[in-house]
């Protein structure tokens, strides 16, 4: 592999990362109300024992638990897309993985398999299911 090739492969990862970065900014502009700072650190607990128990569940597809075994591990990861002291956007590609996960997860093993799991208040639950993108929070 020549140097051309190497550059070119990494000049199309950075721009691809860049236009990342672009959409994920315009994002939270747009969608500041999804879900705030506050919301976030208050949920994580809760929603790290919901992944920890849906994927301890073996009623869930396998597919379902992989995914969300991958989404654990990226959140405690902590090597992220975006760093988190990046303003604005430091956290938004986080709440953006979470909510495409999230909405999978709805979609593949249910609704009830989230609330059956879900460990917080019904409020926060609300807020789990509005990210995954099923209308207004309860």
């Amino acid at each position: 592999m020549t140097w051309e090739t190497v550059a070119g492969v990494i000049g199309g990862l950075l721009l691809v990362y860049a236009a990342l970065l672009v959409l994920l900014r315009g994002y939270a502009r747009r969608h500041p109300e999804t879900v705030t700072m506050k919301d976030a650190l208050r949920l994580l607990p809760d929603l790290l024992r919901l992944i920890r128990r849906l994927i301890a569940d073996r009623t869930v597809a396998a597919g379902v638990r992989i995914r969300l075994a991958l989404l654990l591990a990226y959140l405690l990861s902590p090597i992220d897309l975006v760093p988190d002291f990046v303003p604005v956007i430091g956290y938004a590609d986080d709440v953006v993985i979470v909510a495409l996960v999230l909405r999978s997860v709805v979609a593949r093993a249910g609704e009830s398999a989230v609330a059956r799991h879900w460990p917080g208040t019904p409020e926060g639950l609300g807020l789990i299911l509005k990210l995954a993108g099923l209308g207004a929070a309860r």
